[in-house]
């Protein structure tokens, strides 16, 4: 029997890269789903994917970063379904510029939506999953969330604080509520429209970024990401990393320590 299945489970950023690919796969598992996305047309064309009567699966256009929001719809799915087991906190978005050209509402909206999203939607959630005898609280970071990057210091600040929060909330299951198992992602470059949908600064070439992204950086398509993670909260881990580019920077991160830090530069200065 499938891990997941007839198991309450809610995906945020559904409508589109690894959280659709989540949703499809805990779909063929036979999990009962609540979706959630702030473009509800992404997200409809996600449940038609599903194959499965529009009524089984409830799609909310929710805006991670509404708190009120948030918990009106936890209190709504939990009602709807009669409880719920799992989360996958996934929403995300991306931003390119250094930290001298970026405005403070740029930096603002990456972590409002890559770091307080994930607090929304656990706090909102997470009584929930703990009154389930079999919960999952699942909140993905990044490698950018395992070593820094120059140009991506909002991104990088949003997923370092997505792992200290989750490997936090990890500690605190594990003294109180055994029964809720806590892991988070680190997925490295994946093949989704995430770098065409960034901002980016005055500085920023916008085509050039979405061009590295796309041909050098994206090398792990969306499907065998969410195959990885949903394999790895399975066995209960409590970290996932997802694509090679993300188990060498945990790697580089481990062995160079803070000297990692010297590499990139170096290596830009020299093209």
């Amino acid at each position: 029997m499938s891990y997941f299945r007839d198991r309450v489970v809610v995906v945020t950023g559904a409508g589109a890269g690894i959280g659709r690919q989540l949703a499809i796969q805990l779909s063929g598992q036979g999990a009962k789903l609540a979706l959630l996305d702030v473009d509800k047309a992404a997200l409809d064309e996600t449940v038609e994917r599903l194959g499965r009567p529009a009524n089984s699966v409830l799609a909310s256009g929710v805006d991670v970063t509404d708190r009120g929001a948030m918990v009106e719809c936890a209190d709504a799915a939990a009602a709807h379904f009669g409880g719920i087991d799992a989360v996958f906190n996934n929403a995300g978005v991306l931003y390119s510029g250094t930290i001298a050209d970026s405005e403070y509402t740029d930096i603002e909206h990456v972590m409002d939506v890559d770091f307080w999203g994930v607090v929304n939607g656990t706090k909102a959630f997470l009584p929930y999953v703990i009154a389930s005898d079999r919960g999952n609280i699942v909140n993905v970071s990044s490698a950018f969330g395992l070593m820094a990057a120059p140009g991506y210091s909002a991104y990088n600040s949003a997923k370092f604080a997505v792992r200290g929060f989750t490997e936090s909330l990890r500690q605190e299951m594990l003294m109180s509520h055994k029964n809720v198992r806590v892991t988070c992602v680190f997925p490295g470059g994946i093949k989704t429209t995430i770098a065409r949908t960034a901002r980016v600064s005055a500085a920023v070439n916008h085509a050039e970024i979405v061009e590295t992204f796309d041909n050098t950086i994206a090398r792990t398509e969306p499907d065998e990401a969410a195959r990885v993670i949903l394999h790895g909260v399975e066995r209960g881990r409590g970290r996932v990393l997802v694509g090679r580019d993300a188990r060498v920077a945990d790697v580089l991160t481990r062995v160079a320590s803070a000297g990692y830090q010297r590499i990139i530069p170096k290596l830009r200065a020299e093209k």
